[in-house]
């Protein structure tokens, strides 16, 4: 009768989930009051779970849960009050749970937005997962390799995104990932291959959010969603991308590539710049990159080594400023004019670098312009310092030359007393 029960608990929760009675929504079901809401699990002697699941204590009060007052029988079922299994397992067990029943007894609480609400959480999780091919795999084909909510998030120690012990937290979300994702047997029948995670961790991104501690630096949710996750489609990849680089899209946006996007080749960031190992194409690569699609000699090629030339005589006069400037400071000049110039120059090269998606040489030029003349300026003032510097070591070559006579002509006068002091003797 037990296991009846169960099975009918578990189906009628399962059932909107799995679309069994339509695409109702998940019925929440209630929280505990507020005077449990302030307590947390109790002793053994007080609550029958812990007289054989003790281990399990401790691991629960340190996740948020424990805090709001959610204990083993809101997720487990049975009957805290008995000390006995055959009675603690009675009533509404559910006992160690399957994938499916995990994402239920989630969606119970998480799927209501009147409970969280008031927590600032999304109530949409559950929703999300089943456009995901993770929630397809699971929830529309019973396919019991996909993630449930227990894979990702610890059952019993579930921690805030932000605490950094937490499986989903910004350093530790490509390990949780790559738990299946590294697994070549797990992904094989899928046609996935493995090893993005090795090669995020050394990628532009990796190294960003890994070695700088940068955790604006994308993840692997930051690209393909968390409970909703999907590779972006072809057509998709620079929106995802110009989530961050706002300013770069814009320029892709009006080049040739963005007009084509999606339509004739898979000219995306990631043509230029890769997925998952996503590096910044060095200056004197571009015309190789372009050569990756564009035939040998043609105008695109020929477009992507003018648009090298103009960046690499932008670094080059960047590169002269700043040995200029580093002459001027020896020379103990103020260089306060010249610092703010070099430091302007430096934000029209941020710019140029992001115009070269454009393929518009013309602005590209312009903004070059810009970065020559505060280089021709900085240069010119350190050319006038030499000069100067020059000028008064030509000036002192006299008092050089007087002082060593007066030494040469002391050394002399010195010798002839000494002879005569010897000769008197």
């Amino acid at each position: 009768m037990i296991r009846q029960a169960c099975s009918v608990g578990v189906v009628a929760v399962l059932a909107p989930l799995l679309g069994l009675w339509g695409p109702g929504p998940v019925i929440a079901h209630a929280m505990p009051d507020a005077v449990s809401l302030q307590e947390s699990i109790p002793s053994g002697q007080q609550y029958g779970c812990l007289v054989c699941h003790a281990d399990k204590r401790r691991a629960h009060q340190l996740g948020v849960h424990s805090d709001r007052g959610v204990r083993c029988h809101d997720c487990h079922g049975g009957d805290p009050a008995s000390y006995e299994t055959p009675q603690a397992h009675g009533g509404a067990f559910k006992g160690s749970l399957g994938k499916l029943e995990s994402v239920a007894v989630c969606a119970s609480c998480h799927s209501d937005p009147d409970q969280m609400r008031q927590y600032g959480l999304p109530s949409d999780q559950i929703a999300e997962l089943r456009t995901s091919r993770h929630g397809q795999l699971l929830l529309d084909e019973g396919n019991l390799d996909a993630p449930s909510c227990s894979d990702c998030h610890d059952p019993h120690t579930t921690l805030r995104s932000d605490d950094a012990r937490s499986g989903v937290h910004p350093t530790n979300i490509s390990a949780t990932c790559a738990r299946c994702h590294d697994d070549s047997g797990l992904m094989a029948p899928y046609g996935i291959p493995t090893g993005q995670v090795a090669e995020h961790r050394h990628s532009a991104h990796g190294i960003a959010l890994f070695e700088e501690q940068n955790f604006a630096a994308p993840t692997c949710i930051g690209c393909h969603g968390s409970h909703a996750a999907l590779p972006p489609d072809v057509g998709e990849i620079s929106n995802v991308c110009g989530r961050c680089h706002v300013n770069v899209r814009r320029a892709f946006d009006f080049g040739p590539h963005g007009r084509l996007e999606g339509r004739s080749a898979p000219l995306g960031c990631t043509g230029c710049h890769s997925n998952h190992d996503t590096e910044r194409v060095a200056t004197d690569r571009i015309a190789d990159t372009c050569a990756g699609c564009h035939e040998p000699g043609s105008a695109e090629t020929l477009l992507g080594e003018e648009v090298e030339q103009v960046l690499l005589r932008a670094e080059s006069e960047m590169v002269r400023a700043e040995e200029a400037l580093h002459e001027l400071i020896r020379g103990g000049h103020e260089v306060s004019d010249e610092r703010f110039r070099l430091r302007a120059a430096h934000t029209e090269f941020r710019n140029l670098e992001t115009l070269q998606h454009t393929l518009d040489l013309e602005q590209m030029d312009d903004v070059a312009r810009l970065i020559a003349s505060a280089s021709l300026d900085i240069r010119g003032k350190a050319e006038v310092s030499a000069e100067e510097r020059w000028e008064r070591k030509l000036f002192l070559l006299p008092v050089w030359f007087f002082a060593l006579g007066i030494v040469f002509l002391a050394g002399f006068k010195l010798r002839r007393i000494r002879t005569n002091t010897r000769e008197t003797h």
